[in-house]
């Protein structure tokens, strides 16, 4: 398997539920679903990952503070691999 191929395996299913049911195939982001919130259209949506620069991607996987995303316990080789996948 190729450093790219893991990196696509890594992707799309890390630890359970695959990144790109969120931020889409290649990373560039999507509407996760709309609701309304006391009266209010909201939308939930998954920014963008393919453009950010590696120290940023790396710091936002190994955050605490994830939001609606599950935190996978990636180790620096699996984050190395799916931002490989991701900007190749």
């Amino acid at each position: 398997m190729t450093f790219r191929e893991y990196g696509k395996n890594l992707y799309e299913n890390p630890r359970g539920i695959g990144c790109h049911h969120c931020h889409g195939q290649k990373g560039e982001g999507s509407i996760i679903a709309h609701y309304t919130h006391k009266g209010n259209a909201k939308t939930l949506s998954a920014p963008a990952i393919n453009t950010l620069e590696f120290s940023v991607f790396a710091k936002a996987l190994d955050s605490q503070k994830l939001g609606v995303m599950p935190r996978y316990y990636l180790t620096q080789k699996e984050i190395q691999a799916i931002y490989f996948y991701l900007y190749e």
